[in-house]
């Protein structure tokens, strides 16, 4: 006889509330019929100064398979936070996470661009990313540098070994799954590289909490200036100061000219 479930959940409080937070999330979405290019992640969209969606494209899915299948392996992963006496535990998750989905949401902004401008590959302007798939990817290569005789288990039915877990994983995503990004999961495997090999290292509460600010006030920002909700309480006003002189160049003969206008002086205060 296994564990009762409840027992479970407390031995794996960060991601029991991930999966909790990403299934209520899917519900609203499904509810209100948003569709996934509405909160996805894509070069055009990022250009476009929506950096808001690197967060709702890593708790978003298109569709309920979707969503089981990542949670199934984000259920398994969760051994993580048990294994403290290895230097990983719950607030290694934690941090860990926010690391997994703000830099793999950056990384595949990254692969995009080169494929984009370097290689012509206008297709990838218009490709959205979705899902919790970047982070999933990221925690098996961890778990499988750290622990490689763990197992990873979908579904309680099919049991992988962690060490080869990420690359089968790729491998069959990509066959079963055509759709499914290539470049996305390849990020989160990097990016799980990088941690578990100490390349991304020294994150505490400090640094955690200092990050976590950083992503909630880009994310509010961004949402403000692209539009994409209406937060009239909150006013951004132009750094331009009208009393402060302004600056230009003035062509004389060969050269140019340094011209400075210097406006009357009408006080200056802070809002």
């Amino acid at each position: 006889m296994g564990k009762p479930l409840i027992y479970e959940i407390l031995q794996k409080p960060a991601s029991s509330s991930i999966i909790g937070l990403c299934t209520a999330i899917w519900f609203y979405i499904q509810k209100k019929n948003i569709g996934y290019a509405n909160v996805g992640l894509s070069y055009e969209t990022a250009i476009a100064g929506h950096y808001w969606r690197i967060i709702t494209s890593a708790f978003s899915h298109i569709s309920v398979l979707h969503l089981l299948f990542n949670m199934s392996a984000l259920w398994s992963l969760g051994v993580v936070e048990q294994l403290g006496h290895m230097g990983l535990g719950v607030e290694f998750y934690l941090h860990y996470t926010l690391v997994l989905v703000v830099l793999s949401g950056v990384l595949v902004l990254g692969a995009y661009h080169i494929l984009i401008q370097k290689f012509k590959l206008e297709y990838f302007r218009r490709v959205t990313a979705v899902g919790y798939s970047c982070v999933v990817f990221g925690w098996m290569t961890i778990l499988a540098v750290k622990q490689p005789s763990s197992k990873l288990n979908l579904f309680g039915v099919l049991s992988l070994p962690i060490s080869f877990a990420p690359f089968e994983s790729l491998v069959f995503t990509s066959i079963i799954v055509p759709q499914a990004s290539f470049i996305g999961h390849l990020s989160g495997i990097v990016v799980g590289y990088s941690i578990a090999w100490g390349l991304i290292h020294g994150m505490n509460n400090y640094w955690a909490v200092t990050m976590l600010g950083w992503i909630v006030l880009v994310f509010v920002l961004s949402l403000k200036r692209t539009g994409a909700i209406d937060l009239s309480f909150i006013e951004i006003e132009p750094v331009t100061d009208p009393s402060f002189p302004t600056v230009g160049f003035v062509s004389s003969g060969n050269g140019r000219t340094l011209q400075m206008d210097i406006l009357p002086d009408r006080g200056a205060g802070l809002v």
